[in-house]
């Protein structure tokens, strides 16, 4: 059966990924200072202005204005004259103490309450969900790692001075067409890139072709049936936060399997690894991951839920839509057994009390081997059985 699927990526550039990299850097700097770290940074820009704002616990000092003007300067809003400047855009900060009541049951969960041990709860309730597919080698659906790859590549253009009229914001997606579950080709290519004013749209979309799709896109994936739709509106030359409110956590699609798993809602940039939205949605990627590794199943996704303050999930699913080798029920008992759900084993486990998630915050979370992310490890693989 011949079917189609589509998958977007931003590149940092985007105004939802600005902020997405911003609150992961001001979590990464107060773990590095104080690893107990307590935080839910939440960030919005818009024209000439950024608000860093949350709830943090900690013992940390760090400089807000000086983290958010450096994230900005790296992505390359150096110029008012492109709508977005780092060093004169207007910074504001509001952050407070986390809600005593939701510390109680991260600090002590009900179990060691009943028990009189000192186990963290999960920092909130709530379902997360892990996927893994056989299309790519890093195991990912390949529409999303095409459309990740491709936003990258227009990113490097920019930077390296290959293509010095782009500006930093941009947009990817990708269709691919299947016959059943196995990829055929690249039906379509949309790439919307901010650039110039006095460019013309010939020379952006012919060199858009040359220099972003076909070197980012497998040559055997590509075709005279493919069809290259680059900036379609004809002008893209307002973007960032002056073309577009941006706010983290609005990019969450791209930031795990581009549409081809489910998702529990939650996003992962800004908060600390108590908070299961993140951690588990990292181990679920690990046991999704291990278990398509390990040729138990072709596709498998894994859902786990939790209680606010309770250490251990409340429910574990597993779907390997007919592909398993196993019943999904017993895959399901499985992975649970090798791999241990509490949000304190998941911490350990990936030593998550780390500064390594400024990175993560563009380009996808899961399938990131340019990143040494340990939830894409393949260890677990050999032992499952």
């Amino acid at each position: 059966m011949r079917r189609y699927f589509t998958s977007e990526s931003v590149t940092e550039g985007h105004p939802d990924k600005l902020c997405d990299q911003v609150a992961d850097a001001v979590l990464d700097e107060l773990l590095r200072e104080d690893p107990a770290s307590r935080v839910a940074c939440e960030t919005c820009a818009a024209t000439g202005m950024v608000l860093v704002m949350g709830e943090v616990t900690t013992t940390a000092y760090v400089d807000l204005e000086g983290i958010a003007r450096r994230v900005i300067r790296d992505i390359g809003y150096t110029n008012l004259g492109i709508g977005f400047d780092a060093d004169t855009c207007c910074v504001l900060t509001t952050l407070h103490g986390q809600s005593p009541d939701i510390a109680r049951g991260v600090d002590s969960s009900l179990e060691s309450r009943v028990t009189g041990g000192r186990e963290i709860g999960a920092g909130d309730q709530g379902s997360v969900f892990g996927y893994a597919c056989d299309d790519t080698p890093e195991l990912m659906p390949l529409p999303i790692t095409l459309a990740h790859r491709t936003a990258k590549r227009l990113a490097a253009v920019r930077k390296d001075g290959t293509l010095p009229w782009l500006r930093p914001d941009g947009k990817t997606q990708i269709t691919v067409e299947y016959d059943g579950d196995t990829p055929l080709h690249v039906d379509t290519v949309i790439i919307s890139a901010q650039h110039d004013p006095d460019v013309a749209h010939d020379e952006i979309e012919s060199r858009i072709i040359e220099y972003v799709a076909r070197e980012s896109i497998p040559s055997n994936l590509l075709d005279d049936r493919t069809k290259y739709i680059i900036n379609p509106t004809g002008r893209f030359v307002i973007g960032g936060p002056m073309g577009d409110t941006g706010l983290t956590g609005r990019k969450i699609i791209v930031d795990t399997y581009g549409g081809a798993a489910r998702h529990g809602g939650g996003a992962f940039s800004g908060k600390d690894p108590t908070k299961v939205d993140r951690s588990a949605a990292y181990a679920a990627r690990y046991l999704a991951k291990n278990a398509v590794k390990a040729g138990l199943a072709k596709r498998c996704e894994m859902q786990i839920a939790y209680a606010i303050g309770v250490a251990r999930p409340v429910s574990v699913y597993v779907d390997t839509f007919g592909t398993g080798v196993l019943p999904d029920e017993k895959l399901s008992a499985l992975l649970s057994e090798r791999f241990d759900l509490r949000p304190g084993a998941i911490i350990e486990a990936f030593d998550l009390r780390r500064p390594i998630y400024q990175p993560l915050a563009a380009y996808g979370h899961f399938g990131r081997e340019d990143l040494d992310a340990p939830w894409e490890s393949l260890a677990l693989a050999r032992h499952i059985l």
